[in-house]
């Protein structure tokens, strides 16, 4: 069976009744196509050596497993939608492209197909297919002891049906080596298929769940970390400990490998952390790739620059206050491709994401400096700016400070709380709110920071001013935001909570800021965000979110504005190491 019907196969959709909303039609998918840009990432490999691009090519055919992987994961009809698209070649497939799926993000910010499937539900292909947090709640509740497993961010929850039982069974008994990684499981499975309850519920983990793709994955990986082994012998660990964190479903010995190793020339963020696509609970991760080469001198400029950690979080406003790593890995990159979840035009990432793994090893920053910079994408931010802000700013908008404000960015998510009063990690306390809360926080310490970057002289005054712009291009939306969007929702708390406070003031001629009170709104809502933080309580977070995230006559105006002169909403990302 081939890769992609065997995944298909592993994560069939329980029965329910389908719900199909009508495909877009053809010129409602030609008027998203001409909205969309491609962007494309040109990396030169032939300074790599032999080896290194030996390496790159495994770390590729991960990279395109993964991909399958994550494309299934968020339908259930992804796969067999993709083998039939391309071979048609048509509009149809270049969206299933760029929207890594069948269902595609419209000009007015819905979901919708684009081609005859069923609509999407809040748990993706990671839940029973259409299960309500409701249903598998009241299960939790009545079953605490599984709450864990059923919950955990690699793991995919099935019926505890004949068939789902079936097909688990079968990939530990044709996979020797997971039922030895899973004992537990194998235990567990034998007793429910005694007993099937399709109202029940169980926890399988990723590896399993995906047992022939990451058996595949986990081999490419040991095949390239002993080719790598005598000219980077620290990459080398990291790719064999991942093949075996992707077996094991347990990714501490990978992470601490990747994020206290010292690597030469390639870097590669390898699995499944980031859970923005979970709708349903906010918890399951999805798989992604990056292929890496590292800019040398641009790092170490870089590095030299950062100090003096501990004094930013003992200067933020909540306490109690916890110890920071001084010395945080840090790296600029180009990037040589991406894949699953990191396909897009991320401009950088800080993981590992489990709380625990962090506070013993650290976390890793990763800026992708050929994506921050690109010419394409920063005109297109420009558009965005000059659409909506008064003449007298339209200069301030700047690459540079993009780049460094994403850099205190990925630094802020070290700062501040990673758990609750009651010693929760956020992501199980807050919930779905979690990933909103903590992107606006690292946002806020971001332009928090700056004033005392400035001070210490890591800007000067043009520099501060580009970060201090950035961060307001940050919060201006084309569209009314989803609840379901934690970028775009934290974008729309702080445009309201600016505007409320004084610091963008709308004016006939365009919203003006005001540069007297950036720091102290900032600190005004860096506040509030740390202390529901550092409160766990995920009906105060809701409440907050439902607060400043209201779209009324002067939202409307600034997006029409900048729809009107926006000509592009979407970015195809390609790159020359995949041929594209």
């Amino acid at each position: 069976m081939s890769l992609i019907l065997m995944t298909t196969a592993l994560l069939a959709a329980s029965p329910v009744t389908p719900v199909q909303p009508t495909p877009l039609t053809p010129a409602q998918q030609q008027q998203l196509l001409a909205k969309t840009q491609t962007i494309r990432l040109e990396v030169d490999l032939t300074t790599l050596s032999e080896d290194e691009r030996f390496v790159v090519g495994k770390l590729i055919e991960v990279g395109r497993i993964f991909q399958d992987v994550h494309e299934e994961s968020r339908h259930k009809d992804a796969l067999r939608t993709r083998a039939r698209l391309e071979k048609q070649q048509g509009d149809a497939y270049a969206l299933y492209r760029l929207f890594a799926g069948p269902i595609a993000t419209t000009l007015d910010n819905q979901r919708l197909p684009f081609v005859p499937v069923d609509g999407e539900v809040p748990g993706r292909n990671l839940y029973p297919w259409g299960l309500t947090r409701e249903e598998l709640n009241a299960f939790i509740a009545a079953h605490p002891e599984q709450g864990a497993k059923l919950t955990d961010p690699l793991t995919v929850v099935r019926r505890s049906d004949k068939s789902s039982l079936q097909r688990d069974r079968q990939a530990l008994r044709k996979h020797p080596v997971l039922a030895t990684l899973h004992p537990e499981l194998v235990a567990q499975l034998a007793a429910l298929a005694r007993r099937p309850d399709p109202r029940g519920f169980y926890a399988v983990p990723y590896a399993v769940a995906f047992a022939d793709p990451m058996v595949r994955a986990h081999q490419l990986l040991r095949e390239a970390a002993a080719r790598i082994e005598a000219g980077d012998p620290a990459f080398a660990d990291y790719l064999r400990h991942r093949g075996r964190d992707l077996l094991a479903n347990d990714y501490e010995a990978g992470d601490a490998s990747w994020v206290t190793g010292t690597f030469k020339t390639l870097n590669a963020q390898i699995g499944a952390y980031e859970t923005y696509d979970d709708e349903l609970l906010g918890q399951k991760a999805f798989y992604s790739l990056s292929v890496m080469r590292r800019d040398d001198a641009a790092t170490q400029r870089l590095e030299k620059a950062l100090s003096g950690l501990q004094k930013l979080e003992d200067a933020l406003p909540y306490a109690p206050h916890k110890a920071v790593r001084t010395q945080i890995p840090l790296g600029v990159y180009e990037v040589v491709a991406d894949f699953g979840q990191s396909r897009s035009s991320n401009t950088a990432s800080i993981l590992p994401n489990d709380a625990d793994h962090a506070n013993r090893y650290g976390r890793t920053v990763l800026m992708r400096a050929n994506v921050l910079r690109h010419p394409a994408l920063h005109q297109s931010n420009l558009e965005v700016w000059t659409a909506v802000l008064a003449p007298a700013h339209h200069g301030e908008l700047h690459p540079e400070g993009k780049f460094n404000r994403t850099v205190w960015h990925e630094i802020g998510h070290y700062l501040g709380p990673d758990r609750d009063g009651s010693g929760r990690p956020l992501s199980a306390a807050l919930a779905d709110a979690s990933n909103t809360l903590e992107e606006m926080k690292a946002d806020l310490v971001s332009l928090y920071s700056a004033q005392a970057l400035r001070q210490a002289g890591f800007y000067d005054e043009t520099g501060l001013r580009q970060v201090y712009a950035n961060g307001i291009h940050r919060t201006l939306n084309e569209v009314k935001p989803r609840r379901a969007q934690p970028y775009n929702t934290m974008y729309l708390i702080q445009f309201n909570w600016f505007v409320d406070q004084g610091l963008i003031v709308p004016k006939p001629d365009g919203l003006h800021i005001d540069y007297t009170r950036y720091h102290p709104v900032v600190t005004s809502l860096l506040k509030e965000v740390l202390a529901l933080q550092a409160r766990g309580d995920r009906d105060a977070a809701d409440a907050f979110i439902t607060r400043w995230t209201g779209w009324e006559a002067l939202h409307q105006g600034l997006a029409e504005k900048i729809q009107a002169k926006q000509r592009y909403r979407f970015n195809a990302m390609r790159y020359s190491a995949l041929g594209d």
